[in-house]
């Protein structure tokens, strides 16, 4: 779809506002000193060009209708009766409803008196094109003349493309530069799919029609504009073949070989443009050196081609304008190389950074989960921050938070091998001191200066406790039920990476309807505010978002999430942030069944009976069968090796699980039981029965579970 530019210049009287870009005014020009030629092309900010305004001739002591005496004085001009030296009155009035030159935004400036009252180098004193004979229309934008006029033009015209940062900016920048002042259309073709880098292209060279732009073929009438002379229907008003093949040896792939840009005119130019615009003769292309096909060459490699056109009432393209269309596709071609492999390299720390970071929370019972992460810009969308929720046994979830030095692909590497470790170490139940004691070692390992702050805490639904260890991580805060924030308070210990230093935990109550909120310190700290006085920031937010639902409900997590991130000011994003929220339900006492178990032979029996009276009591008694026959294979596996009491648990939640746990840290293998075999078949039918099943090591041991659904 063709975009039409606006312009930003000052409205001048009897001209419409909503003039589209490349209508002209048609308003009385200031008259000039005689064989004054025409006004430049004027520049936009931005690098849009205006459409420029054809002043007419006037000869000494005279005036003709539609045109003004000149506004400088000098022995052969007719005084200017709004001079300096005039008296208020009629003269006044009309001084100011002649129009006067637009200041000369940023592009192609004006160009000083003494060069603007010399007539053009192809054009003669009566404002006739010396080549063709033909007189200039009035009100048709003029041909850049001098070479002044091209380099300001070109210079504007690349600022223009060189401030586009992706593919689609550079794109639009060639075109918006170039119509209508150096064309009044241009088609731009790239490949498909565009190479990156060094990459070597596989298949053949396809390009596909990225963007097209020209000046509207309708003029309004009214208002003072000039009804411009109506070309055929189909020409420069169709769009050609939107996807072409260049093949081997074809015109087209000559011509892109050639580099250079060329008139249509000449025999292989000809011979290229149906390959490119299509076969069936849609679009037609102005006879005459009116076009100009200049290949897009990037790095190594053609990337693509732009089409040049003018109108037939507007004056050809003549040699010189090659060496424009060479330097605008040069820069084009240079950017669009650029943006690929920026838009490649963004798409990779992008994707670095997801997997580093979960996909998705669990959803471990009791707890409910919500989670936030902002890069430090949105041009370097990696950094070193990051958050994990680990399910452990007996139902627990391990609970991290940390923070890497520095915000970079370093970083986030580095990021990513101290999360794996953690996740191994939970997987190992360890004490969260003993987790960040071997973070630190394995920090130590990575290298020097591998510096990371950490809080790993461990919840227990069913003791509603939380136990939580901290190497120089801002502490975490928790706002209970009825709407008070807390700091918790923690040790702080040192960071990861310093080596030689012990850590801490300590064990503190979790209450149902509470709310614990972990944190990097990119969100408490900036260049604004010190790390205290924003975590004390955070606690009065806290409060002031639960006073909104209440005493007695405490605020959904992921509205909590967003009412957190909104205390940030414009300049508080000074680094990443990770944001995780855990909401503690717990599991009522109610809920939860508790035995140990002797290691002989008769406790397979009796968990059986102690398993069935809680199902009673609980009102499931339609999965006792499933229950007694799962606890009692499970329990047989347990006391056959153990030295010490089993434990077996029963806990009633949206699902029944039952846990059973010794002191052997062998964990159990799924295996299939030959015929004549005695046993090796528990297993197999705790898979067959169970919804779910599991065996975690503890550091005294292990666990199994399954689970079962109570519908």
């Amino acid at each position: 779809m063709t975009e039409q530019p606006t312009s930003f210049e000052r409205p001048q009287s009897g001209v419409d506002p909503a003039d589209p870009r490349g209508a002209f005014v048609h308003t009385p020009a200031p008259a000039r000193a005689p064989g004054a030629g025409t006004l430049p092309v004027q520049g936009r900010p931005g690098g849009d060009v205006s459409v420029p305004v054809t002043t007419a001739h006037s000869t000494p002591g005279t005036s003709e209708p539609g045109t003004s005496t000149p506004f400088g004085k000098g022995k052969d001009t007719v005084s200017d009766p709004a001079s300096e030296h005039s008296q208020p009155g009629a003269e006044q009035t009309a001084e100011r409803e002649t129009p006067r030159p637009r200041p000369a935004p940023e592009g192609i400036p004006v160009q000083p008196a003494d060069e603007q009252d010399r007539p053009p180098v192809n054009s003669d004193g009566d404002g006739q094109e010396r080549r063709s004979g033909q007189s200039l229309p009035p009100g048709r934008p003029t041909p850049m003349r001098r070479d002044g006029d091209r380099l300001r033009f070109v210079g504007a015209a690349t600022r223009r493309i060189a401030r586009g940062i992706d593919l689609d900016e550079i794109v639009m920048g060639l075109c918006r530069a170039t119509v209508p002042t150096f064309s009044d259309a241009i088609l731009v073709y790239l490949r498909d799919p565009l190479p990156v880098g060094d990459e070597r292209p596989t298949g053949p060279l396809v390009l596909r029609l990225r963007r097209t732009d020209r000046i509207p073929a309708e003029r309004d009438t009214e208002n003072g504009f000039l009804p411009a002379a109506q070309p055929e229907p189909n020409e420069l008003d169709t769009v050609g073949a939107e996807l072409c093949e260049v093949r081997p040896g074809s015109a087209l792939a000559e011509v892109l070989r050639g580099v250079r840009p060329v008139f249509t005119d000449a025999p292989a130019a000809r011979a290229a443009l149906p390959e490119l615009l299509g076969e069936d003769g849609e679009f037609a292309v102005p006879d005459g050196q009116r076009a100009i096909l200049a290949p897009l060459r990037g790095r190594r490699r053609v990337i693509g081609a732009a089409l040049f056109l003018r109108r037939p009432e507007r004056i050809a393209f003549d040699p010189d304008d090659l060496l424009v269309a060479a330097q605008l596709a040069t820069h084009s071609a240079l950017g669009i190389d650029k943006a690929v492999l920026y838009g490649r390299e963004a798409y990779i720390a992008d994707e670095l950074q997801r997997t580093m970071l979960p996909e998705t929370l669990p959803r471990p019972t009791g707890v409910r989960l919500a989670s936030r992460y902002l890069p430090a810009a949105e041009t370097a969308r990696v950094g070193g921050d990051w958050y994990d929720a680990i399910p452990l046994p007996g139902s627990r979830v391990a609970l991290v938070v940390g923070d890497v030095m520095g915000h970079s692909m370093t970083s986030a590497a580095i990021m990513g091998q101290l999360r794996t470790t953690a996740q191994t170490l939970a997987g190992l139940d360890l004490p969260p001191q003993e987790v960040l004691h071997h973070l630190d070692e394995q920090a130590q390992r990575l290298g020097v200066d591998r510096m990371a702050t950490c809080l790993y805490a461990v919840y227990d639904p069913v003791s509603h406790r939380i136990t939580i260890a901290n190497a120089g991580h801002p502490p975490p805060v928790l706002l209970h039920l009825g709407g008070r924030a807390e700091v918790l308070r923690v040790p702080a210990g040192a960071p990861i990476g310093v080596g030689g230093v012990d850590f801490e935990a300590v064990e503190l109550d979790a209450p149902a309807g509470g709310t614990l909120l972990l944190y990097t310190d990119g969100l408490v700290e900036s260049r604004l505010r010190d790390v205290w006085t924003g975590i004390e920031q955070l606690r009065e937010k806290l409060a002031a978002v639960a006073q909104l639902t209440g005493p007695d409900h405490p605020p959904p997590l992921e509205a909590l999430c967003d009412e957190v991130l909104d205390m940030l000011g414009p300049g508080d994003r000074d680094d990443d942030i990770a944001l995780l929220a855990a909401r503690f339900d717990g599991i009522a006492p109610s809920d939860v069944a508790y035995w140990f178990l002797e290691p002989e032979d008769a406790a397979p029996g009796r968990a059986r009976r102690l398993a069935r009276r809680a199902l009673q009591r609980w009102g499931l008694e339609e999965l006792s069968d499933s229950v007694e026959l799962l606890v009692s294979e499970v329990v047989t596996n347990a006391v056959r090796y153990a030295s010490r009491p089993v434990t077996l648990r029963l806990l009633r939640t949206d699902v029944l699980r039952c846990e059973v746990g010794d002191d052997v840290p062998q964990l159990p293998r799924l295996r299939q039981a030959r015929a004549t075999d005695e046993g090796g078949r528990g297993l197999y039918l705790v898979n067959r029965l169970a919804r779910r099943w599991g065996a975690t090591r503890l550091s005294t041991g292990k666990v199994v579970w399954f689970e079962l659904n109570r519908g």
